[in-house]
């Protein structure tokens, strides 16, 4: 986990309880009587994050409908740490600058958004295709005062298109930022949600396995998967070059980076590929950016 994460060791649930009540219907002590929550148990991860929002991140309040995607803040958080750095490192931007970000496939729960804006002060975008959840996360980040000039939510009316018709003319980003559906079809997406619960470590004593499955198709899987994803990205990407300082996506899958890779040098990109470790979890960021023309 990134060294700046404050994430990085346990969770400090008497003070998040203090901030939100409703977590203690969820606390249970593991096998060394040290307190935890089920994360089997999708309400509970909800409630947690909550939580986290409203202890750390100062909403004002923060509702997502069963049936959507539950964001993890301490992974989301760790992505826009990583890029900050990034453009620190390569760009030489400095490390309080003000950004402006752009997050493909906000989705309901809008985190990228509410996190870059509450966290680092960025002015954000978030785009995204399915209607319900734009009203869901535009209800969010309005009960927020200091969110509502910060971040805004628009929607892809053409589910054709990623960057096309959300990136207006003359419009400038420090960043893009994707949190693709990883899987090819539903099936796929169950079975890898089934895998990781019976990998979770702590022992919580449970009767029955419970399978912690919350997300929208467009949120967890499309056609072709996470790969085909990014390579439409970095494809349309080269339109926008000018208008973007650098692209990114998370990469769950390491065994699709041989295609990632393969597209972004067809692309004439240059690229860097950031490791994300978080626990048992291993993923990735692929960061790219082209060489502009010189007058």
């Amino acid at each position: 986990m990134h060294p700046q994460n404050p994430y990085g060791n346990r969770y400090d649930l008497k003070r998040l309880t203090g901030h939100h009540s409703e977590l203690q219907r969820y606390i249970v002590l593991n096998p060394s009587g040290e307190e935890t929550i089920d994360f089997s148990v999708s309400q509970a991860v909800y409630t947690l994050n909550k939580a986290i929002l409203l202890a750390d991140f100062k909403l004002t309040d923060y509702e997502l409908p069963k049936g959507y995607l539950i964001p993890p803040i301490p992974g989301r958080l760790d992505y826009l740490l990583h890029i900050r750095d990034f453009l620190v490192e390569k760009f030489g931007m400095d490390v309080g600058a003000e950004l402006r970000g752009l997050d493909i496939g906000t989705g309901a729960n809008g985190i990228y958004c509410i996190l870059g804006g509450q966290h680092f002060n960025w002015n954000m975008v978030g785009s995204e295709s399915d209607a319900n959840a734009i009203a869901i996360a535009k209800a969010n980040i309005q009960s927020t005062k200091t969110l509502q000039d910060r971040v805004e939510v628009r929607h892809q009316g053409n589910k054709g298109f990623l960057f096309k018709d959300i990136i207006q003319p003359g419009e400038q980003f420090d960043f893009t930022l994707c949190n693709p559906p990883f899987h090819s079809t539903k099936e796929e997406a169950q079975r890898a949600s089934f895998r990781k619960l019976r990998n979770l470590e702590g022992g919580i004593n449970k009767r029955e396995l419970k399978l912690n499955f919350e997300g929208q198709a467009n949120e967890l899987w499309c056609n072709g998967g996470e790969a085909l994803f990014i390579k439409r990205l970095i494809k349309e990407s080269l339109a926008f070059k000018e208008q973007v300082r650098v692209f990114s996506s998370l990469v769950a899958k390491a065994e699709n980076l041989l295609k990632i890779e393969k597209q972004l040098k067809k692309a004439k990109a240059h690229y860097h590929i950031t490791p994300m470790d978080q626990g048992n979890k291993k993923s990735r960021i692929v960061l790219w950016w082209f060489d502009l023309k010189t007058a």
